[in-house]
């Protein structure tokens, strides 16, 4: 099959000169190096803002006492982030285009750390400091063993999904046979899947696989990687939380 027109579609629907400024852009080492720079210095802002509403919500008895005696405040924080990501999921615009992706990027970032403080305030202060300073050091961990390693994790999406599946499965389970134990197994599987989730999508930042992302697109890749960071911190959390009672 010979070369198409520029601006003419190929059989996959996308315009076949994109695609081929696709590639080379991320072959270009400077602009790949520029995007996962971008990447990983607005995930490593999304932090700082999420970990200090927590420490709020943590350290400030005034705060974790108006949380646990209105149960109203800790409902609000899941149905205020269930209402944004459902808006968000609908629009493109506010996901991929310059400037409305900061926008958006900005209240799911606000609304998750509302989340996770309030979640963090039903929690020993200890649990929750220990769980920051894992969710740090793993993370840590696995970015610079997905940029090192020859290990390609990004062949392993369907097996993880059928991991998330049982996942679920396995919540149902324990809501109907609560226990410490299963609490904490339950904990530490979230956290190995998510963790391996972040592995892949590092691989897929980094370009290990092509048409993945587009150089422009740092702030949809940077909510991939903090979404994982924050599932990870959660279920540390739980792991805490189960092993603290």
């Amino acid at each position: 099959m010979g070369t198409l027109p520029p601006g003419e579609c190929n059989p996959l629907g996308e315009p076949e000169a994109d695609a081929a400024l696709l590639v080379s852009s991320f072959d270009d080492k400077t602009i790949r190096k520029a995007f996962i720079r971008k990447v990983f210095s607005v995930v490593t802002l999304q932090l700082l803002v999420t970990f200090s509403i927590v420490c709020v919500f943590t350290f400030s008895s005034v705060v974790r006492a108006a949380v646990q005696s209105n149960i109203w405040i800790y409902l609000s924080s899941y149905i205020l982030f269930a209402v944004v990501a459902i808006s968000l999921s609908f629009s493109n615009s506010f996901s991929r285009s310059h400037p409305w992706n900061l926008v958006g990027l900005s209240v799911v970032t606000l609304t998750l750390s509302y989340l996770v403080g309030t979640v963090a305030s039903f929690h020993d202060t200890t649990a929750v400091v220990i769980a920051m300073g894992a969710t740090v050091a793993i993370s840590f961990t696995i970015i610079i063993f997905s940029a090192q390693t020859r290990v390609d994790f990004t062949i392993c999406n369907g097996i993880l999904l059928v991991l998330a599946v049982d996942l679920l499965m396995f919540s149902f389970f324990c809501c109907f046979f609560y226990s410490n134990v299963l609490q904490i197994v339950y904990g530490s599987l979230g956290a190995l899947l998510f963790s391996l989730f972040l592995a892949i999508d590092c691989q897929l930042v980094m370009g290990r696989q092509k048409y993945a992302l587009d150089p422009e697109e740092y702030v949809f890749a940077a909510l991939i990687l903090y979404l994982d960071i924050i599932n990870i911190f959660l279920y540390l959390l739980i792991i805490m939380g189960g092993s603290s009672k």
